[in-house]
């Protein structure tokens, strides 16, 4: 075996699990910023609001009888 050969395969290796690391890492910090911008979302949205938008049928029509 060609020791140079060697050594430049495991270290082609240990690079490409790097960058995947690094990438694995930036997917994560989205997802939690995503994360925090909802939970700032649902937090600030009206309850009846989003009760209407769900089911927007309901609630439209009073029937009144005497």
């Amino acid at each position: 075996m060609d020791i140079a050969f060697l050594s430049m395969a495991l270290n082609q290796g240990h690079i490409q699990q790097q960058v995947s690391i690094s990438v694995m890492k930036k997917a994560i910090g989205n997802t939690e910023q995503q994360g925090e911008a909802l939970q700032k979302l649902m937090s600030t949205a009206d309850a009846a609001a989003i009760q209407q938008a769900a089911q927007p049928h309901l609630g439209g029509k009073i029937d009144l009888k005497l």
